[in-house]
This record gives structure tokens, C-alpha cells and sequence, in this order.
């Protein structure tokens, strides 16, 4: 019994990851406040969750701002888009549901799925950039691609990022518990699926680059 309770044991390895997690969803929590840096505060807590999955994690805080830092220009580009483009998803939404205009039904379904893509490929964004340094364009691209490519856990994806808002639907009790750990806990889960996909990437580059390698 003793065992368990040690500080390497699972018990509290448990509770120092989920302290570790509060930690990083307050720091994540303000950085966002003023909109403007929340591009640059989601990436940096991707950064730190997914160092969290591959066990590569050292100091929360200091990793935190490093990422941010580092990653800002680039966050910050990609969030201006990401609020273009939802400013755009949300007016057509206005028109379609408040417009006096009987729209076709296949122009709808055909502006959901726009919309369900562009929201999967948001979904990976703020991750990629987290993990590899590339361009901006190269990013949405690759976001894109992996968003379609990995469809089955685009999915699951998609469904964990809803959680929360599940949650809240449900149980308002859980307020508290989701300004404390909602944002940085979904991403940490999220990164144990992005994690895989990134090995998988890795490995088929690694591969293609061996095969050239061998070729000349």
C-alpha cells in the first residue's frame, strides 16, 4: 500500500499531473484574455501537453512562456485567420437561419461540410505549429491534409473538443472544475491522438528519406 502512495508511484504521479495541468490551463486562461494572444497561448499549451505525452515535459511555466514567445508571430497570423474565417462561418449562419430567403437544403449540407472542414483543419493548427517549424501556408496545408488523411481520429478529435461544452449542456455543476482544468485537460487528450498521427508522419518521412538516400 505504501508503494502506491509514493511520490513515484501512480497515485501521486496522477495528482501531479493533474496539478500540473490546472497550472497550465490558468497560465493559458490569461494569456488569452486579451484575444489577441490567445493564437500564441494555445500553442504554447499544446507545446507542453504534447511534451507531456511523449514525457519530454521539464518546467511548466518556463516552457510555457518559451513557447509562446517563440511561437508568437506565426500564432498570432493564424488566430487572425482562424477569427476571419469564423466571422465568416457565423454570418452565413445568421443569414441562412434569420434570412427571409427559403435556401436549398443542398446549399446548407454543402455550407456544413465547409464549415466541419475548416473546423477540423483548425483543430490541428495550433498543434503543428507547437511541434515543427514551418510557414505559414505549409501549416494550413499540412493541417488540411492530416485533418482528412486521419479522418477516424479527426473524429474522436472533434468529439473531445466538445466535451466541455457536453458537460456544461448537462451538469452546470462542473463549472468550476471546467475553468480549472477544461481547456488544458482536452488538450492533453487531444495530444495522446495528435502524438500518433505526428509518429506516423515522422515515420513516413523518415522512410521516403531513406529510400532516397538508398536510391542515389
Amino acid at each position: 500500500m505504501g508503494k502506491i502512495f509514493d511520490t513515484e508511484g501512480p497515485v501521486m504521479s496522477f495528482l501531479g499531473r493533474i496539478a500540473d495541468l490546472i497550472w497550465l490551463n490558468i497560465l493559458m486562461i490569461i494569456c488569452c484574455i486579451p484575444v489577441i494572444t490567445a493564437g500564441a497561448s494555445i500553442t504554447a499549451m499544446y507545446t507542453l501537453t504534447i511534451k507531456m505525452v511523449m514525457k519530454e515535459e521539464g518546467y511548466i511555466t518556463k516552457g510555457f512562456f518559451k513557447a509562446f514567445k517563440e511561437n508568437f508571430k506565426q500564432a498570432t497570423i493564424i488566430w487572425l485567420l482562424v477569427l476571419l474565417a469564423a466571422f465568416f462561418f457565423y454570418g452565413d449562419y445568421r443569414i441562412v437561419t434569420y434570412s427571409q430567403i427559403d435556401f436549398p437544403k443542398i446549399m446548407v449540407i454543402l455550407l456544413m461540410a465547409v464549415f466541419l472542414i475548416a473546423y477540423s483543419t483548425y483543430l490541428y493548427l495550433f498543434p503543428l505549429l507547437a511541434r515543427y517549424e514551418n510557414t505559414i501556408k505549409n501549416t494550413i496545408k499540412n493541417a488540411f491534409l492530416l485533418s482528412l488523411s486521419n479522418f477516424p481520429k479527426t473524429v474522436l478529435i472533434i468529439l473531445i473538443q466538445c466535451l466541455p461544452a457536453v458537460a456544461l449542456y448537462f451538469f452546470q455543476a462542473v463549472i468550476p472544475l471546467i475553468l480549472m482544468l477544461g481547456g488544458s485537460l482536452v488538450a492533453y487528450i487531444s495530444s495522446m491522438l495528435f502524438v500518433t498521427i505526428f509518429k506516423k508522419l515522422e515515420a513516413g518521412n523518415e522512410t521516403a528519406e531513406d529510400s532516397a538516400g538508398e536510391s542515389e
